[in-house]
């Protein structure tokens, strides 16, 4: 059976040091045992300078930088065109691979035994080597009323959170998605599912490659026997109210794209309306003016952008009614 072969794709914006030392991690990470064919950075119009003169001494590296912050689904549709690899790997700029990320990895995807996965996943470490919970449930309705409520953090024996929290990493199983700091999948696969749903700017993009993969009769696994350093938060922590906008909105944008009509409209109620009120009320309570800012400046932002989407829609509409 000859080896896999495999094309890593990272997106970078404004994230620093970080870029050059995930480069610099790669070749620790290449045996012979697999064929690294590309690494294709695309840069979302980063104003710090990270992409450029990177490292790639030695590597298949691609550049391509765009003038606008494309956001990461599309970026990531980006870095794969064209390839022709087994395997795509999509990677966070915040890790740093070792000899114990790749090789493990694509062996175990390329046993016999393993031939109906299709998405993969492994262990994401700390600096210390401690597990970070990596993996998630699948969204539903009632589990995203109860995150807007906060139930998930007060009483998570009741109400279980995204991330498998309860589980320690250490063991390999079938899950509903792994996170896409290092996302692992067939590239027949991710043609056929049609890459990433470009709508999510960011968030909710990795849960939505995997909810498909599984649509598709394709397994999503976390793999415990291999594992890579992710430093967490990334570049996210520089603008923590447009985060926020967007979690809001990709969450908002799921439920229209999965779920029932009124269970939507219910989802929409708590992420509007009521989540906010919940975050406004936990800000105050710990007496962060800056935190309520926050919060307010990413509702706003969350409020503007439906109106705008209702606009479009209405307008559209009657735009086809006048024809017709």
């Amino acid at each position: 059976m000859p080896p896999l072969s495999l094309d890593i794709i990272i997106v970078n914006w404004n994230s620093g040091a970080l870029l050059r030392q995930c480069i610099d991690s790669l070749g620790s990470a290449l045996d012979g045992s697999f064929a690294l064919e590309r690494v294709v950075v695309v840069d979302n119009a980063s104003q710090d300078g990270s992409a450029s003169a990177l490292p790639g001494e030695g590597l298949p590296l691609v550049v391509l930088n765009n003038m606008e912050n494309r956001g990461f689904a599309a970026a990531c549709n980006q870095g794969a065109v064209g390839s022709s690899a087994d395997c795509l790997l999509f990677l966070n700029p915040d890790t740093r691979l070792s000899p114990q990320s790749l090789a493990p990895t694509l062996a175990f995807l390329r046993a016999p035994a393993n031939s109906g996965i299709g998405v993969l996943g492994i262990r994401l470490v700390d600096e210390s080597g401690q597990a970070q919970r990596c993996c998630a449930r699948a969204p539903t309705p009632g589990r995203l009323v109860a995150q807007s409520l906060g139930l998930d953090r007060v009483m998570p024996h009741l109400f279980p959170p995204h991330f498998m929290t309860e589980w320690n990493h250490a063991d390999t199983r079938d899950v509903d998605q792994v996170m896409g700091a290092f996302l692992l999948i067939r590239r027949p696969l991710f043609d056929a599912v049609g890459g990433f749903d470009e709508r999510f700017f960011v968030y909710f993009d990795d849960v939505d490659l995997c909810l498909q993969a599984r649509q598709a009769g394709q397994r999503v696994v976390h793999f415990a026997g291999a594992a890579v350093y992710h430093r967490g938060g990334g570049t996210s922590d520089q603008v923590r109210a447009v985060r926020l906008f967007y979690v809001l909105r990709s969450r908002l944008l799921f439920a229209g794209k999965y779920f029932r009509p009124g269970s939507t409209a219910i989802v929409a109620v708590f992420t509007m309306v009521v989540e906010p009120a919940v975050r406004l009320g936990y800000a105050m309570l710990r007496l962060s003016l800056r935190e309520a800012g926050e919060v307010l400046s990413g509702v706003r932002m969350l409020w503007a952008d439906r109106l705008r989407h209702r606009f479009h829609s209405w307008r559209n509409r009657r735009a086809v009614r006048s024809a017709s």
